[in-house]
């Protein structure tokens, strides 16, 4: 009996999905559980797996296309069964995705039809495709990131061959290039010089539009309060240095002991690691601290469960392991849901202060400022102490102006007197 391939809901938040890449050809034999074809959602790109066995007769989809959750995206069926009825119905609910890019002089990609059949099936009516690539000859498709790094870098992101999806420019296509002189290697290939138009457009990732989605929900309906200090880090970068003297295994970053700082004041402060639900505040008994981290696409927050019971070594470890797991799009569904409050660090981009945006349903975020070389005056003389800035968004339907300030000064304890966080 044939099986339908759908588009799959493979996140708790995904509403369409732009399909990266088929695995398998058309024709091709399938057996329950492969791997059929790589799809971006709003956090990351995962795997579409077959839910039958077969062949597979059609793909429905073209690589770099969006559909919505549910569209039929190809069909799995045995060589001499009939599939016309499905073809015949598989494109409508398609939506042909944007071209990636375009630009004052450059069209819109067309909607391209396959007529062929897959060896051994029945005649039938051709399958609509949805394809999204760009025109012949149209503009180099780039994340904001690549196109920054090449204007630093001096070079022309148009003549650089992108390896991410699609073609697409990336951050190593870049550090390839630079490292390379500008000349062309394995990974970078030239291209002729093109006429530089006046501006281009980029249909939005899944992950950018999920981020303007959620940020709209924020900003504008939650009563947001600020709420900034500043703490004396000295002691806290001292007990990086000492840990990093007694080996490669005891290094942990500033991000790190921040962190752990965070996750035991949540516990101390059950008020603050809460979730506003329309109807009712739930409290939360455990921490479950979301890390904001910058990927080539936008802001991505896996979470790090339990964290105040972890200690610091094993928070370290984890947080390094789930942001490279981001940056690569490789987080599962479970790892970037379920934060009960959340930390943004832009400290080690030389960002001194800057207010962070709630994630609802959480109720307060942090935002965590450059640890900086600071003249104070202490028992009335001038010294220089290592300072750092933090910035905490707080909805003030949950989270009162008090009820902040005495999370953070429970906080500014735990960091000037970091041997709290190892005992």
């Amino acid at each position: 009996m044939a099986t339908k391939i759908f588009m799959e809901a493979l996140s708790p938040t995904m509403e369409e999905g732009r399909l990266v890449k088929w695995n398998k050809p058309e024709g091709a034999a399938v057996k329950s559980g492969d791997v059929l074809a790589e799809v971006e959602t709003d956090k990351a790109v995962m795997e579409l797996v077959a839910r039958g066995e077969g062949v597979l007769r059609r793909r429905f989809v073209d690589e770099g296309a969006t559909v919505p959750v549910g569209t039929v995206v190809g069909v799995i069926a045995a060589t001499d069964e009939n599939i016309d009825a499905i073809v015949a119905g598989a494109g409508a609910p398609a939506v042909a995705a944007a071209p990636t890019a375009t630009t004052s002089s450059a069209p819109a990609a067309p909607v391209t039809v396959a007529s062929a059949s897959a060896p051994g099936a029945a005649t039938s009516a051709p399958a609509p495709m949805v394809s999204s690539g760009p025109a012949p000859g149209g503009p180099t498709r780039s994340s904001p990131l690549a196109r920054r790094l090449a204007r630093e870098s001096g070079l022309d992101v148009s003549v650089i061959a992108g390896s991410g999806p699609g073609g697409r420019v990336i951050k190593r296509d870049i550090e390839a290039a630079v490292a390379g002189g500008g000349l062309t290697t394995p990974s970078t290939v030239l291209r002729p010089p093109t006429t530089v138009s006046d501006f281009h457009d980029e249909t939005l990732t899944q992950i950018r539009k999920t981020i303007a989605k959620r940020l709209g929900e924020s900003i504008g309906p939650i009563p947001t309060f600020y709420l900034t200090a500043e703490f004396d880090m000295t002691q806290a970068v001292a007990l990086r240095t000492q840990a990093a003297a007694l080996g490669d295994e005891f290094k942990v970053s500033v991000n790190d002991i921040v962190l752990k700082a965070v996750a035991t004041t949540l516990a101390a402060h059950p008020e603050v690691n809460a979730h506003w639900l329309g109807d009712r505040i739930r409290y939360f008994n455990r921490v479950h601290l979301g890390m904001a981290v910058a990927t080539d696409d936008g802001l991505i927050v896996p979470v790090i469960f339990d964290a105040d019971a972890k200690g610091l070594r094993e928070l370290s470890a984890e947080s390094r392991e789930l942001a490279k797991k981001a940056r690569a799009r490789k987080l599962k569904p479970e790892e970037y849901t379920g934060s009960t409050f959340s930390v943004s660090n832009l400290g080690m981009m030389q960002i001194d202060q800057f207010t962070a945006i709630i994630n609802p349903p959480e109720c307060g975020i942090l935002a965590i400022g450059a640890v900086e070389d600071t003249p104070v005056v202490m028992d009335g003389a001038v010294t220089v102490r290592k300072r750092m800035r933090v910035t905490m968004s707080c909805d003030h339907r949950v989270i009162d102006g008090a009820v902040g300030a005495r999370f953070l000064q429970d906080l500014r304890r735990r960091l000037e007197n970091p041997l709290m966080l190892v005992f």
